[in-house]
């Protein structure tokens, strides 16, 4: 299922005679004139969900709306699965896929990455923990959901069969099309845990839905906007002018810090500058 979200309705933003500046970037090359089409899966509060009034909410979307009026474009949404979301790009479905994208050096040799936000992985359990879940090797033989497709998709599998390696009972590892299903299973005590980004699994913590068991694991991967490889080279260059603008004025910490995210400098592979990474085969 998709959905198309323009910030026109969503938002009730859009130009005055300052936000066309004369340093506005000319013909950016978007799939549509005028407009900054940006891929999302509004499933993963804080980051990126709908309110119960309707709207595109979280850190992901406040980003592309502030990137978009800094390059004088109308931004606008299209809510789909992660899945379909790299694909997407190459068939010039939308422009940048604005959703948490873990940064991988492989995915940089198919499609221009501009990191931005650092992240860290938890274990989202039952109410009070009755399980005990500290880690890992507390899930062996469980249950366990997650996101497809996505890195912590990708994560899981690989240290449960380090875990089988070492003679620990396989995880049976369910993963759904969006972590709101996810979370369903778990709510519906399908599953046992659910792995996915920290920020989500403190977002549900505080609500009183579940509790956290384990957080804080695999620290360091960055979360990137993605653009097509091929076509996509003043489009990502000129989104990671307006992130180190933002750094300098100050915009970008004030967003970082309103939502808890850690900021792009913590990274153990900065270079000292928002930069585009690709390294195509």
């Amino acid at each position: 299922m998709k959905k198309i979200i323009s910030t026109i309705a969503v938002f009730g933003i859009f130009f005055t005679g300052n936000a066309i500046a004369a340093d506005c970037p000319k013909d950016l090359p978007t799939i549509e004139p005028g407009k900054l089409t940006m891929s999302i899966n509004a499933t993963i509060p804080p980051r990126q969900y709908i309110d119960d009034s309707g709207n595109l909410q979280g850190l992901h979307p406040d980003l592309g709306n502030e990137i978009a009026k800094r390059l004088c474009l109308e931004p606008a949404y299209m809510n789909v699965e992660f899945a379909v979301q790299i694909p997407g790009l190459a068939t010039k479905r939308w422009d940048m896929v604005n959703t948490g994208m873990y940064y991988k050096p492989e995915r940089a040799q198919i499609m221009r990455m501009v990191p931005y936000v650092v992240n860290a992985l938890a274990l989202v359990v039952e109410r009070g923990n009755p399980m005990g879940v500290t880690g890992y090797e507390s899930l062996a033989g469980e249950p366990v959901a997650t996101e497809i497709a996505g890195f912590a998709d990708n994560l899981i599998r690989t240290i449960n069969d380090e875990q089988v390696a070492n003679g620990m009972e396989s995880m049976d590892i369910k993963a759904f099309n969006t972590f709101a299903e996810a979370f369903a299973a778990l709510g519906a005590g399908q599953v046992k845990a659910v792995f996915g980004p920290d920020a989500v699994a403190a977002y549900y913590a505080e609500r009183g839905s579940f509790d956290v068991g384990a957080s804080g694991l695999n620290p360091g991967l960055p979360s990137s906007f993605g653009f097509d490889g091929k076509t996509g080279q003043r489009l990502s260059q000129a989104v990671a002018k307006v992130l180190r603008d933002m750094v300098e004025d100050g915009t970008y910490d004030r967003l970082m810090s309103s939502y808890g995210a850690t900021q792009i400098q913590f990274w153990d592979d900065y270079v000292g500058d928002v930069a585009v990474y690709y390294n195509p085969e």
